[in-house]
């Protein structure tokens, strides 16, 4: 969830074809790694019919690190950004979070990895991620709309960049472009 302490998810995405070459630029811009780089596994869970995903819902168990945490997401907003509510808490025991849900009859119906960096700046009101996966690198900016054009612009990106698709929609398009079955999105 963004620095704002909101529970109003907005953020984009933005494909970065060289890692170390974004790192400088964020850097540069004044930010600074705040949780260094580290694996993430990430479950999406729904019911058997798909009933989270027919409302737009989603709900994600995710192990990063020793830290661990379940976040349930609402419907999308219409606009330029992705926009949601999204409600998080940490989990203390990530198998145990999983077999509690398994047994509210949700089952995982995608999982995901990735390596992810974090950089804050503190006179700044959002999050930088780099996103190491599967399907490529990206940046993810999350904070309030304004600061999320102003940085982008100022990482050398504009509007046509933008990427509001999920992790899981993401790797579904790429699988289709490489004639791939989809699956999970692990390395």
């Amino acid at each position: 969830m963004s620095r704002t302490d909101s529970n109003q998810e907005i953020e984009i995405k933005l494909r970065v074809p060289d890692l170390e070459a974004a790192r400088l630029f964020i850097q540069k811009a004044g930010y600074e790694v705040s949780v260094p780089r580290s694996f993430e596994v990430n479950s999406i869970f729904d019911t058997p019919d798909a009933a989270l995903r027919q409302r737009g819902a989603l709900l994600r168990l995710r192990k990063a690190g020793t830290k661990c945490t379940m976040t349930a997401k609402g419907q999308e907003l219409e606009g330029k950004h992705k926009s949601r509510p999204e409600y998080e808490i940490v989990v203390s025991d990530y198998d145990a979070a999983q077999g509690i849900l398994t047994q509210l009859g949700y089952q995982t119906v995608f999982r995901y990895e990735k390596f992810r960096t974090e950089f804050v700046n503190t006179d700044q009101p959002g999050t930088i991620t780099l996103d190491e996966t599967p399907i490529g690198n990206f940046l993810e900016l999350e904070g309030p709309a304004d600061w999320i054009d102003l940085t982008a612009d100022a990482l050398g990106f504009s509007e046509p960049d933008y990427i509001v698709d999920s992790y899981g929609t993401l790797y579904y398009k790429h699988c289709m472009k490489s004639g791939v079955v989809p699956s999970h999105m692990i390395f």
